[in-house]
């Protein structure tokens, strides 16, 4: 059984009480629901451009934010990474709010078979491992890591995934998902993809604190601003084998639970800007469209025309804003195109 070594010290005891104090201020606030949809948007690119960026994708967030509004003809892999991220961010989502989130091996399969969709030949992607594999420094152009044998990898992710499971009600879910990041990464379970596969399974533990960690912040963007550290802080070096008995989970919590400060720090600054926002504020015409849906369940064009003397390119305009921030679906062609909440 799996039963890592570290210490509650008083930074870490620190950190996890000034997380929950910051978490319960962004539950205990209300945000319109345009904000929040506008936040989802930003967080998941942010999110996207920095787990790519950590592993060597070479994309700038301008470009990022480029190819996911618009998917590029002539797809390259950097471009493959950054679409299949954003769709792994996005499916996670989904299955959170219909309740469905639930860490196991074949959810970790799951993400991992989307994130390298395109990217491994079928037999690596979203399967574990059946061959050696090293961890190597660009740096210094030397291996410093030698992970477990492949024969030992599903035990060892099941160990973890019992561990999670048995201390989820007795350790804090702050420890448990901190935990859970640096030992996939040492276990190094698949052929490529580990990192950026761990931290979308790590956002489905955090997602068990209260706070939606899809929609509001980017742990990501934390560990991106110093790639270095992060590598240093959250491998090993040396060889698995030879590490396993030694291996102190202490100072990565540390460094774990300061990153999700930072991150949240950052987005209680920026949320009340985007209230403010004139991509998300929402105007009195913007309102009737709602208020009309609500009342009668859908509203086309002509219904529209009758609430306001906005010119048909205008209103277009209006119900497009409405599209964009999620807030509103359109509805069948031509003529009959209506648009429903």
């Amino acid at each position: 059984m799996f039963t890592p070594k570290y210490n509650i010290t008083n930074q870490l005891l620190a950190n996890i009480t000034r997380i929950s104090n910051l978490v319960r201020d962004l539950n205990d606030r209300r945000f319109p629901k345009v904000v929040l949809v506008e936040f989802e948007k930003i967080a998941r690119e942010i999110s996207t451009y920095a787990s790519t960026s950590i592993e060597g994708n070479p994309l700038p967030l301008t470009e990022v934010k480029k190819v996911l509004k618009s998917t590029p003809v002539n797809v390259r892999d950097s471009e493959k990474e950054v679409l299949n991220y954003n769709q792994a961010l996005e499916t996670l989502s989904e299955l959170l709010q219909s309740g469905k989130l639930d860490l196991s091996l074949k959810l970790i399969l799951d993400i991992h078979g989307q994130v390298t969709t395109g990217l491994l030949p079928n037999f690596e992607s979203g399967k574990l491992r059946k061959k050696p594999v090293v961890v190597n420094d660009p740096s210094i152009g030397k291996t410093v890591y030698l992970p477990p044998d492949a024969d030992r990898v599903e035990e060892l992710m099941t160990d973890l995934i019992s561990f999670v499971k048995a201390n989820s009600q007795n350790i804090d879910p702050l420890i448990i998902a901190g935990i859970f990041h640096k030992q996939m990464v040492i276990i190094h379970p698949f052929m490529d993809g580990n990192g950026r596969t761990t931290r979308l399974a790590t956002k489905v533990l955090l997602a068990k604190m209260g706070l939606n960690t899809f929609n509001l912040f980017s742990f990501e963007n934390y560990y991106n601003q110093n790639v270095t550290k992060y590598f240093q802080t959250v491998g090993e070096y040396g060889d698995y084998n030879e590490l396993v008995k030694s291996i102190d989970f202490t100072v990565w919590l540390e460094y774990f639970t300061g990153g999700l400060i930072d991150e949240l720090l950052r987005v209680q600054k920026l949320l009340p800007e985007l209230g403010n926002s004139p991509d998300t504020r929402l105007e009195a015409h913007h309102l009737k469209i709602l208020e009309y849906i609500k009342q009668h369940g859908f509203i086309a064009d002509r219904d529209y025309a009758k609430l306001t003397d906005r010119a048909k390119a205008t209103r277009t305009n209006d119900f497009q804003k409405l599209l964009d921030l999620g807030l509103i679906k359109r509805q069948a062609k031509g003529r009959s195109t209506h648009y429903t909440l």
